[in-house]
Parts: C-alpha cells; sequence; structure tokens
C-alpha cells in the first residue's frame, strides 16, 4: 500500500480519539469519521510499516448505528469526532475504551466497570468556549473552532454543544470589528488585536461573561463594546485578557475588568462557586453534579473523616465534601485557582477545609512527614497526565481507608490503579464512567480503591 490508494473496508472498531479502525489482510488502517459498520471507501494519507492512516471518501454502506450529525461542521470541525454516532452507541463505545485500558494497561482481569452515567439531551452542555479569530482567504473576518490538530478557523458561530448565547455575543464582536476596523491575531506574523473570545455561562444563575483575549492592553471603543454587550440578557462579566506571547496558550496571566462584576457565580447542588475567567471549571453542569455526586458516594463520609483532595483547583470537590467530612485539605499548584477556593469557602459558610499552593508531589510528603498529617480518605483529580509518582507513593504510606480518583483519562487512570494495587493493600471496588463530554472520545471516571486490612 502507498500513500493516495483508494480502498475499500469494513470499519470493525473505534481508536481512542474515536477514529474508526478497520483491517485489509490485517493491516490497520485509522479512518477520521469512520464508525464501526460502515463499508466505506477511503484514500490513504499516511502510510507506515505496521499501520496506516485514511480519510473517509465515500459511504458505500453506511453502519446501522449512523445518525444524522446536528452540527453539519461536525467533520470539518476539531470538536465532536463521534457526533455522527447514535447516542447510545457512544455510550457503549466508551464503557468498553475504559474497560479495555483498565485490563490492557492496568493488568485487572474483570475490571468492576459500570454502565456509563450520559445525558437525557446530549447537546447545549458546554458552558464555556473559546473562539478564535482571523481572517478567511477572501479578506473576511471569522471565527469558529479550530479543524483537527489544525489552527485553520472552521468559520461558524453556533455549536450546538455550546449555549445559544454563543451565536449572538460572536456575532456582535464581528460586527463591531468590521465597523471599528479592529484586525483579528495573525499567529505568523503576531500582529493584529483580537485573538479569542472567551464566553461562560453559569447554568444554575443565567450569568454571562465574556472575556476577549488580545494582543495589547487595550481594545479601541471598548465601552461601546461594553454597552452593546451589556444589553444582552444575563450578561455579568466582560474584561479583557493581555497575552502578548508567541504560543498555543489561549490566556494570558493579567485580566483587565471593564464592566461588571469580575466573576460569574454558578451552583452545583448546594454549593455556590464565584468563577473568573482564569477559574478551571467542569464545562459540563449537569453531568458535574452526576461526578460529584459518585464520589463523595464513594468517599463513605459520617461526618469525622480527614480527607486529602490532590489537584483540587478552585475547590470544587473539597467543599463538595466538606459538609459531610470533619476537615478536609486541598492541594493546587494555580495560584489564581487556591485563591478562588479559599473565597468559594467564605461564600459557602465552610470553615473545615484548608487549602495550600504547591505541587501535589511536594505538599503531601512534607505535610504527611514533617506535620504527621493523616487521612482517612484521599480524592485524587489529576490532570489527563495523571496522578505523579511521588503521590502515589506517598498515599501508600499514608494508608487512607478510601482512595476516590477522578479521572479525565482512561489509560493514566489504569497505569495509576495498576500502582496502587500492586502489592494487594488496595482493592479496586468498581469504576464509574460519566459522560462529561458527549459526542466527543473522552470519558470522565470516578475510580473506588478500598485499603484491605
Amino acid at each position: 500500500m502507498k500513500k493516495n490508494d483508494l480502498v475499500q473496508i469494513r470499519i470493525e472498531t473505534m481508536g481512542s480519539t474515536g477514529e474508526g479502525i478497520g483491517k485489509i489482510d490485517g493491516y490497520p488502517l485509522f479512518v477520521k469519521d469512520a464508525l464501526p459498520g460502515d463499508l466505506a471507501e477511503v484514500r490513504l494519507t499516511k502510510v507506515k510499516k505496521t499501520y496506516a492512516y485514511a480519510r473517509l471518501e465515500r459511504l458505500v454502506s453506511p453502519s446501522p448505528d449512523r445518525t444524522e450529525a446536528r452540527c453539519p461542521l461536525h467533520r470539518r470541525c476539531g470538536g465532536c469526532q463521534i457526533q455522527a454516532l447514535s447516542y447510545e452507541k457512544q455510550l457503549e463505545y466508551k464503557e468498553q475504551k475504559v474497560r479495555e485500558d483498565l485490563i490492557r494497561i492496568g493488568g485487572f482481569e474483570a475490571p468492576p466497570v459500570l454502565p456509563v452515567l450520559g445525558m437525557e439531551d446530549p447537546y447545549r452542555y458546554r458552558n464555556k468556549a473559546q473562539f478564535p479569530f482571523g481572517r478567511d482567504r477572501e479578506g473576511r473576518i471569522v471565527t469558529g473552532f479550530y479543524a483537527g490538530r489544525t489552527h485553520t478557523i472552521v468559520p461558524g458561530t453556533d455549536c450546538a454543544i455550546g449555549v445559544p448565547e454563543n451565536k449572538e455575543i460572536l456575532e456582535l464582536i464581528l460586527a463591531f470589528m468590521t465597523e471599528r476596523g479592529i484586525e483579528p491575531y495573525d499567529e505568523k506574523t503576531g500582529k493584529g488585536l483580537l485573538r479569542h473570545a472567551l464566553i461562560r455561562k453559569a447554568f444554575a444563575t443565567g450569568e454571562l461573561m465574556v472575556c476577549l483575549v488580545i494582543n495589547g492592553r487595550s481594545f479601541p471603543y471598548v465601552e461601546e463594546l461594553a454597552d452593546r454587550f451589556f444589553k444582552i440578557p444575563g450578561m455579568t462579566s466582560f474584561s479583557l485578557n493581555v497575552n502578548r506571547k508567541a504560543t498555543n496558550v489561549i490566556l494570558g496571566e493579567e485580566v483587565i475588568p471593564v464592566r461588571g462584576q469580575t466573576y460569574i457565580t454558578d451552583r452545583i447542588g448546594e454549593i455556590s462557586y464565584q468563577i473568573s475567567p482564569l477559574s478551571f471549571y467542569q464545562v459540563n453542569p449537569a453531568q458535574t453534579e452526576k461526578l460529584y455526586r459518585t464520589a463523595l458516594d464513594y468517599a463513605g463520609l459520617t461526618g469525622g473523616e480527614t480527607v486529602w483532595e490532590l489537584y483540587c483547583g478552585i475547590g470544587t470537590i473539597s467543599l463538595f465534601l466538606a459538609r459531610s467530612a470533619g476537615k478536609v485539605f486541598g492541594v493546587e499548584i494555580v495560584p489564581q485557582a487556591v485563591e478562588d477556593a479559599r473565597r468559594n469557602a467564605r461564600l459557602n459558610g465552610i470553615e473545615n477545609v484548608d487549602f495550600y499552593l504547591g505541587k501535589a508531589e511536594e505538599v503531601l510528603p512534607e505535610k504527611y512527614e514533617k506535620d504527621g498529617i493523616r487521612a482517612d480518605v484521599m480524592v485524587i483529580d489529576p490532570p489527563r497526565k495523571g496522578c505523579d509518582p511521588a503521590c502515589l507513593e506517598t498515599m501508600l504510606h499514608m494508608a487512607p481507608e478510601r482512595i476516590v480518583y477522578v479521572s479525565c483519562d482512561p489509560a493514566t487512570l489504569a497505569r495509576d490503579l495498576k500502582i496502587l494495587c500492586a502489592d494487594g493493600r488496595y482493592e479496586l471496588q468498581k469504576v464509574q464512567p460519566v459522560d462529561m463530554f458527549p459526542h466527543t472520545a473522552g470519558v470522565e471516571n470516578v475510580a473506588l480503591l478500598t485499603y484491605r486490612k
């Protein structure tokens, strides 16, 4: 086989990022936008010794699990990789993905994976989106999302998984830029002003936030733009974020308030959270509550336990747990997040929680070895790369009764659970997948480990 060959293939399964996989004489092909059950003509785009990549050219016979995608841009946009797969099959795929990683990477023969907690309506669920600005080939100012694995903007103002207000806000910005001659940022030259628009909505309160990421420290006619924004129902916060670096990182460190509050307020269950432009906050509030209630249930708190949460962010899970625990300690490396966590604790009148600033792999061993702080329950919610080995080692020394591991990556979850369960001191009781990101290949999980006395 060679590049640009056109072949016909039956898609048998899906890969970790949602691509279809089929084989020709045992030689695997990874095909973007193809689904299990498809009989498809595909064109090879990259050929290796043991596998190849291909793009979907034509469906000879579509999979019975295909459905009409709501977004016409879903194949071009890099956001929703599996929107054309029926939602029921999406959940089955994610459950199987978690199970296979626990078997293949974690070494668990029969992992106790529960059915995925899905959504009744898997659209319009994202409370946050970041839209880049640029010019198309005809020179028109556009915004939308990047095409998969590129920085080419696929123009569009209405995302099927985003809030309806995005469209009105983005079209307002585009019109304003054209009227006032404001240039979008050009990654190649480093010139131009507007890089991204960050839009957030608090589902519980209806409050809206707009933060414009700019290649400078001021925005022309900004008060006029603020007047237009604040005619939109729910608009609560408008600010500028300064990012003058030649980087793919979207947000800079400095936020300049323009009008309204510097935050919006949302609720998960009974806990309120103030969210600033730089705050990490889960993007799917309905599923977040399911995730946190699962973590709370797995923690098995009776009111007197000492709980540690590592990688705690703005304290979302810590505060959720605090009302059922004796004492909660949170650890987070981002200064702004720790400030947000402490402010949110005060906002909710929660006094039995302390937040430490620093690396989890440094703070936890220090507090355990020098200060003798113990844990009845350990909750960890690390980034995609998983938990630091030093944290895992310290947790094994501390020997909490229960470990609740919240993970956004089944592969690193499986790797870390293998370490924690290696010598038989901990037993994996159950893993609950939660569909936080419908129409994508991502899946969140909550795992419960118990100490074997």
